[in-house]
């Protein structure tokens, strides 16, 4: 596992900053395996004062059709309605 991302404590994110600051890259002997380990890194991250898009992404790990793989390029947005 491990973090890529050029903040460092004390960074000022300016208001027009990108909306990845970060990436959290995890690697595991199964599909299974990878998205139990992401789900506990996102549970343990912190991050203020911005806004984050983790709770969305601990939604995705627990969600069944992308723990099976069973998505498409739609997949987000129904999830989303």
């Amino acid at each position: 596992m491990r973090i890529d991302s050029h903040v460092v404590p004390g960074y000022f994110v300016p208001p027009n900053y990108d909306s990845m600051i970060g990436k959290l890259i995890v690697h595991a002997d199964s599909r299974a395996e990878a998205i139990e380990r992401t789900a506990r890194a996102l549970r343990e991250f912190r991050v203020g004062p911005i806004n984050t898009t983790i709770d969305l992404q601990l939604r995705l790990m627990q969600d069944s059709a992308f723990k099976t793989g069973g998505i498409d390029i739609h997949y987000l947005e129904r999830l989303l309605k």
